[in-house]
């Protein structure tokens, strides 16, 4: 049983350093600076600026499939247990 343990706990470490990593040299540039005229001048702008909504929005409905799926199986067990 120990010997289980130190494997997953060397796996999660791993798996920690390589995530760790990844993201800290994926980072983006940092943006150019503001023309002359200040921040919003221009006319080429897009609504709520630019923020990206993607990645959020499929953690989140991943995560609300996996609650309702974790519901779903929860609800199947509780039923095979009331009926002989």
């Amino acid at each position: 049983m120990k010997n289980i343990r130190k494997i997953l706990l060397a796996s999660f470490l791993v798996f920690f350093a390589i995530v760790t990593a990844t993201k800290t040299f994926a980072d983006t540039p940092p943006p150019p600076p503001p023309p002359e005229g200040g921040h919003g001048q221009g006319g080429s702008q897009v609504p709520g600026g630019g923020a990206p909504v993607g990645g959020g929005i499929s953690l989140l409905l991943l995560l609300g499939c996996t609650y309702g799926v974790y519901k779903i199986n929860k609800l199947k067990t509780r039923h095979e247990q009331e009926t002989p």
